[in-house]
């Protein structure tokens, strides 16, 4: 410890470190993630104790993304984004993976059908003929 600066810690409990790098919002929400098996650490699933260490690569899922990133540090505290960002790195895989699925959502939102609501009574009417018309007497 100098200069009022803490040493460096040499590793990080695996929830607190999720919530320093800012993946998810409280620290509770990372527990839960890693205990229902969202978060593995070089491949194998992990607790929330679990140590993490700098070289360390993390697979996680976080809403509908599956991101893998490497660890490149250790936070000694939960600062703003651009400072979390510096503790890791997402490998080019992922990067790829996820523009992917964006793109795929984009083009699914597309082509879905625009449905303006309920429909008007002239609408109304072509239907209840349409299923009269298909009941079998």
């Amino acid at each position: 410890m100098t200069d009022g600066q803490p040493a460096e810690q040499a590793a990080l409990r695996l929830d607190k470190w999720l919530w320093c790098a800012r993946f998810f919002r409280t620290r509770s929400l990372a527990t839960t993630a890693v205990s229902g098996g969202k978060v593995h650490v070089n491949g194998e699933r992990a607790k929330p104790s679990r140590p993490v260490r700098a070289g360390d690569q993390l697979e996680m899922s976080v809403g509908f993304d599956a991101i893998t990133v490497t660890v490149l540090g250790i936070p000694a505290r939960r600062g703003p984004a651009p400072e979390a960002r510096g503790f890791y790195e997402e490998t080019p895989g992922s990067v790829a993976r996820r523009e992917r699925m964006r793109e795929q959502h984009r083009l699914a939102s597309m082509a879905a059908p625009q449905t303006p609501g309920k429909p008007d009574k002239k609408t109304r009417r072509a239907l209840l003929k349409f299923h009269r018309e298909q009941k079998p007497d």
